[in-house]
């Protein structure tokens, strides 16, 4: 079972806003072997995720079917990550896509102010 769900330009605002606690929100490409890697590390290890955040969400956005979204955010790359903290945007986040480098990631963000949504 995926423990990523699936955002559009539809969908995006009003599920984020809904949600308490960490989101994760990845662009992706469909011949993009690290966001295939990324999506499969999320569904994986997504229990380590919650147990260390308690709030956990994971969210993709396929590039090529979000052109508005891709447009929006300025996604020059893929994956292009962004962290939400309860409904807000907090900011991009860089980080491998290993486990313990996300999660320290994410703490390092969540210690520094919000930024401005693209």
């Amino acid at each position: 079972m995926n423990k990523v769900a699936e955002l559009d330009e539809f969908t995006i605002h009003e599920v984020l806003s809904d949600l308490d606690g960490i989101a994760l929100v990845f662009f992706s490409g469909p011949h993009c072997a690290s966001c295939h890697h990324l999506k499969s590390l999320l569904n994986t290890e997504f229990k380590k995720f919650v147990d260390h955040f308690h709030d956990f969400a994971a969210f993709e956005i396929k590039a090529d079917k979000a052109a508005a979204l891709v447009n929006e955010f300025g996604v020059f790359h893929l994956p292009s990550m962004y962290l939400y903290n309860d409904g807000e945007f907090h900011c991009e986040l860089h980080a491998e896509a290993i486990t313990r480098k996300l999660i320290e990631a994410i703490e390092l963000a969540l210690t520094k102010p919000a930024e401005e949504e693209p």
